[in-house]
């Protein structure tokens, strides 16, 4: 039972690790990409079941794999929602978000949920036996809770760049912006991270009405102040 303990621990500290890697990010998946994963999956999983049908999967070894493959997606999870974590952390105060009940409280609600739900489900709190299928499940029930919480649905303007989704643009990163019309805003960056990879991405965010001045002077005021270091990338980019 330690051996198996041992494993699976290696096995979250890895899924943890890749988790919080920035090798990876959301705006890359694309509906080809998520059809043909699931499909895999589903074959995969479909696979299993005849050769479990077979005798060929049988339970000693089905419950070590479950076991590996929850607690490989709760630390992946975990690593994932602490990579968001360390961004916002590192951006610095808020300088416009558009807020809302379903921005601000409703993702927030629902990752309570998840989390308490992944609590229950260990069985640690509750009179049900405890069991590794049952901890592990529960394990990676609660990591995409964090990962929930810590993901919101719209862009935060910070002190040191923009945070959208799961990427972090620097102020000195974002090219330009404009209103694609009287609520709607986009913004261009700079997607790469070295003079090898300096494409041009964009992505358009919905703005209040009423509050268009108050985005419009926190992006003036940013494209001002890193106006050298801006100039410097784009100059760096067409020299590669």
């Amino acid at each position: 039972m330690w051996i198996l303990s041992i494993v699976l621990l290696l096995i979250f500290s890895g899924s943890a690790w890749l988790g919080s890697r920035r090798s990876f990010h959301l705006d890359q998946l694309t509906p080809p990409l998520v059809l043909n994963s699931l499909l895999s999956v589903l074959v995969f999983f479909t696979f299993l079941i005849i050769a479990n049908s077979f005798g060929y999967f049988p339970q000693s070894v089905a419950a070590p794999f479950m076991m590996g493959l929850y607690i490989a997606i709760g630390g992946f999870f975990f690593g994932y929602a602490f990579r968001l974590y360390q961004h916002r952390s590192s951006s610095g105060l808020i300088l416009y978000q558009n807020r809302s009940f379903w921005v601000d409280h409703a993702p927030n609600l629902l990752a309570v949920a998840i989390i308490i739900f992944g609590l229950y489900r260990t069985s640690i709190l509750t009179d049900l036996s405890v069991t590794g299928i049952r901890i592990t499940s529960g394990l990676s029930l609660v990591g995409f809770g964090l990962f929930t919480w810590t993901l919101k649905p719209v862009p935060e303007f910070r002190k040191e760049g923009v945070l959208i989704l799961d990427r972090r643009i620097p102020w000195p990163d974002v090219v330009s912006w404009h209103w694609q019309s009287e609520t709607i805003l986009v913004i261009e960056f700079l997607a790469g991270h070295n003079k090898d990879d300096q494409r041009i991405k964009q992505f358009t965010t919905s703005i209040p009405e009423m509050e268009r001045k108050e985005i419009e002077t926190v992006l003036k005021s940013k494209m001002e102040e890193f106006a050298d270091e801006r100039r410097k990338r784009m100059f760096e980019q067409d020299e590669a």
